[in-house]
């Protein structure tokens, strides 16, 4: 059985930065995702990072003696380290040195299913190491030139990767990015014709989108739809799953569960990523899910929101899902203005969350009376599916309904309105 590798984890506490306790337990969450044995810890408070070796001088010689005492293998930073930060480290300890986005690409990389999803981790790798192709020295050539932590044959594998060959393959990556981005587009195209509402899941890595999405499916739509993957760890969906949800009143709507968030999301990832998150800048509304039971939900929030922001869909309308609440004691149903709370795991306030999602969603809806002659019975049997029939009398003339449709379909039937 292979060993575990033994790392050390440092941090610095940039002028007294009120998330970083957060943000160093979320590393080590980072470290176990990739299967890593932490066994130390270095923080230091700096009002500046050290451009040259991101710590003092002191404290490397601290971090060299844990390093020994632990016997540990490497040593994980915080923050994203410049290609000459990463040198003078692993000159000074004399081992590998890695950063939060390592760790980050890495998990990604374990997590990729689709062909999509692994070109995109791909791209971004690479990108990664395009700057640090000195400053990763030997290093490189100990991770069979792999910005990750295990050589999962993701691109080239030699040291003598120079920077063409890297620049052609991201190139290529890139062309065969673009037909799927291209048939993803085309989807969405297809949908908007439809008509139907998209609405997407956002949120913080491991809040519950997919456990929420999954509770939805079947509630609504039991023996229809798929169910989407989900697992109480960071990261567990990386692809774009989209599942059409169809209500007791016949409206319906796309649903689509996309990437969680973390704080310092490298930005090659998110630029990756773009085509996927596209989903979320071109829904029509936002479902914000929240994890209740976090100590520290309020900052998850705000990274989101940058989030959403950088990908510029900060505009569009949102309600927030407070989910997780079975692990606190709050009462369901509690509804305030656009916050529904929620236990998706136990299934509890779902009704409630789609009762304020029609509210926002089905705006277009007309409220009305048509009488359709008995020889246009496809119309009526199209209304019986795709709207909300209050009343239906059969008069001499035709069947008059009162119902509530879409206002495309009170366009296209304006005739028989009475």
């Amino acid at each position: 059985m292979e060993q575990k590798q033994k790392a050390i984890l440092v941090g610095v506490q940039l002028n007294n930065q009120q998330d970083f306790t957060d943000s160093m337990e979320e590393l080590f969450n980072l470290a176990n995702a990739c299967d890593l044995e932490v066994v130390g810890e270095k923080i230091q408070k700096l009002n500046g990072l050290n451009i040259s070796y991101y710590l003092g001088k002191g404290k490397i010689q601290e971090v060299l003696a844990l390093f020994a005492e632990k016997n540990a293998n490497l040593v994980i930073f915080n923050d994203e380290l410049s290609p000459s930060q990463i040198r003078n480290l692993e000159e000074i300890l004399e081992c590998r040195v890695i950063d939060r986005t390592v760790l980050i690409l890495d998990i990604f990389a374990q997590r990729a299913k689709t062909r999509e999803a692994q070109l995109q981790v791909e791209v971004a790798k690479l990108q990664y190491m395009l700057p640090r192709l000195i400053g990763l020295g030997e290093s490189l050539g100990r991770q069979g030139g792999s910005s990750g932590l295990k050589n999962r044959g993701s691109g080239e594998t030699k040291l003598e990767l120079d920077r063409r060959k890297i620049e052609d393959r991201i190139s290529g990556l890139n062309k065969e990015l673009e037909t799927l981005v291209t048939q993803r587009q085309n989807q969405r195209k297809k949908r908007k014709k439809k008509e139907i509402p998209v609405i997407a899941l956002v949120g913080y890595t491991n809040t519950g989108k997919s456990t929420l999405m999954n509770a939805m499916i079947d509630l609504f739509n039991p023996s229809t739809e798929k169910q989407v993957f989900e697992k109480d760890m960071l990261f567990a969906t990386l692809e774009t799953s989209v599942r059409s949800i169809k209500l007791p009143d016949n409206k319906s709507f796309l649903l689509t569960d996309t990437v969680g968030f973390i704080s310092k999301l490298p930005h090659h990832l998110i630029k990756a990523f773009r085509s996927t998150l596209e989903e979320v800048a071109e829904a029509d509304l936002l479902i914000h899910v929240v994890d209740y039971s976090n100590s520290q939900y309020n900052q998850q929030m705000k990274v989101t929101r940058e989030t959403l922001k950088e990908l510029g869909a900060d505009n569009i309308p949102v309600i927030y899902a407070y989910n997780k609440t079975d692990l606190l004691n709050v009462e369901i149903p509690k509804i305030t203005e656009d916050c529904v709370y929620i236990s998706a795991k136990r299934k509890e306030g779902i009704v409630d969350l789609v009762n304020v999602i029609g509210q926002k969603a089905f705006t277009d809806y007309v409220h009305c009376e048509m009488l359709i002659p008995y020889d246009k019975g496809n119309i009526v049997s199209y209304l019986n599916d795709n709207a909300t029939i209050k009343s239906t009398l059969y008069e001499g003339s035709g069947v008059l309904i009162s119902l509530e449709c879409k206002e495309a379909d009170y366009e296209r039937y304006q005739q028989y309105v009475t």
